[in-house]
């Protein structure tokens, strides 16, 4: 931290810790909570102490420049990496106390959409979709395949539930990614980069489709991207990373009004400021 935190931009933790507890005595419920949360890979601090909670039953999303921590941050979340110092709270729980098989169990509670779908070749989407209720619940096929085929039509995949990840589209893969993240009925869905790769036309497709889905079912749904258009679209909060740090975050129209230089700039994409090329 850099004295208050204004020289750099950043929110100084005390404030942070302010919104936190306004949010929590306003009925805002937090099922994930960060708390000082450092990581770094030899000498480069990818994160350097992030404090927030991520309100449920909302859309926060978690922008900033390639290289700043974003996805670094979502592999916290879900229990992937192990933070250096701080800690990660699922359901109040500190996942780095917990036992591995508690930290299992805790995974399950979460859905995954990752950047290129990460959906396996050697299965058809129904299969893909699938895999996580064959892995980890004793539900027979027939109840398998019928909550399969309704997240299929729901992202409106039902024609290609047998097509090989290959013979389809990078948004297909992106709507049978959604798809798999929500057959489990997480109560938290992460989304790393949904909109990388495609064009603006099946990005704002693929807005509306999480728009609706969260509506219809509500949760804690995580989205990073880099992309301003999506966050105006989908946030109801929005957390700005800089450097490994939170440089702000709140509500949406807070963020996309805000006074902070490097907030401005990187939400109007103007080359004057503080975020160069390096």
């Amino acid at each position: 931290m850099h004295g208050n935190g204004e020289t750099s931009g950043e929110l100084p933790t005390a404030q942070l810790v302010a919104v936190a507890d306004r949010n929590a005595g306003n009925g805002t419920r937090h099922t994930v909570k960060i708390r000082d949360v450092r990581k770094a890979f030899g000498s480069f601090q990818v994160l350097d102490g992030l404090t927030f909670d991520f309100a449920d039953d909302a859309i926060t999303t978690i922008l900033g420049p390639s290289g700043t921590g974003k996805s670094v941050l979502l592999k916290h979340v879900v229990g992937l990496l192990e933070p250096d110092a701080g800690q990660v709270m699922v359901f109040d729980q500190d996942i780095w106390s917990a036992s591995e098989r508690e930290r299992q169990e805790l995974r399950k509670s979460f859905g995954v959409l990752f950047q290129d779908g990460a959906l396996f070749g050697s299965m058809n989407i129904y299969d893909n979709v699938a895999f996580p209720l064959r892995k980890h619940t004793r539900k027979p096929e027939s109840e398998i395949r019928e909550i399969v085929m309704g997240r299929l039509e729901e992202v409106g995949l039902l024609a290609a539930a047998k097509k090989a990840p290959g013979e389809v589209s990078g948004g297909m893969k992106k709507r049978a990614g959604f798809a798999r993240a929500l057959v489990m009925n997480p109560k938290v869905v992460l989304f790393d980069e949904p909109d990388s790769g495609l064009d603006p036309v099946r990005t704002s497709l693929l807005n509306d489709l999480i728009l609706k889905v969260h509506k219809e079912h509500g949760g804690t749904y995580v989205l990073v991207t880099h992309d301003i258009q999506t966050a105006r679209k989908v946030s109801d909060y929005i957390g700005v990373l800089w450097k490994g740090k939170l440089v702000h975050y709140g509500p949406a129209k807070e963020a996309l009004d805000s006074p902070k230089p490097f907030v401005r700039q990187f939400l109007s994409g103007n080359s004057v400021g503080p975020l160069g090329m390096d």
